[in-house]
């Protein structure tokens, strides 16, 4: 082989491998998004989120029957700041999951889960807020 045919085969060999490349990424592009069934991270930050906006529905309605005089002695005040704690916690994390998100329901990327934490982390700052103003009534 002379020089020359070496020259050419050497410009040629980047040209055939970006050629068959296309395809391929072509084709990976073009398939449908598969619905994923196990814990991914962004599934995991989610449901975290929407358990800490329970946690402080739970804990924001203990404070509210508290502050009502149902249970127990005081005014509920800390739970009612621990609601709101938590609630504005949960939505903040919540809007993250759905703000970085790239797929829909059942792609792993937790947006059920943002959209659970933003519901409930409404409820618990709503409910803390509540109780909060009740609590500095009774005060």
């Amino acid at each position: 082989m002379s020089v020359r045919h070496l020259l050419a085969a050497a410009a040629a060999a980047p040209l055939g491998v970006f050629e068959f490349a296309t395809p391929a990424a072509a084709d990976v592009l073009a398939q449908p998004d598969a619905t994923v069934y196990g814990w991914t991270p962004d599934r995991i930050w989610a449901t975290s989120a929407a358990l800490l906006a329970l946690v402080g529905m739970v804990i924001g309605g203990l404070a509210r029957a508290r502050s009502a005089g149902r249970i127990g002695n005081g005014t509920g005040g800390r739970g009612a700041i621990a609601a709101l704690v938590a609630g504005l916690i949960a939505v903040v994390n919540g809007g993250l999951v759905l703000a970085t998100s790239d797929g829909g329901l059942g792609t792993g990327n937790g947006i059920a889960g943002g959209y659970v934490a933003l519901v409930l982390g409404v409820i618990a700052m709503v409910v803390g807020g509540l109780t909060r103003a009740r609590s500095r009534r009774t005060a």
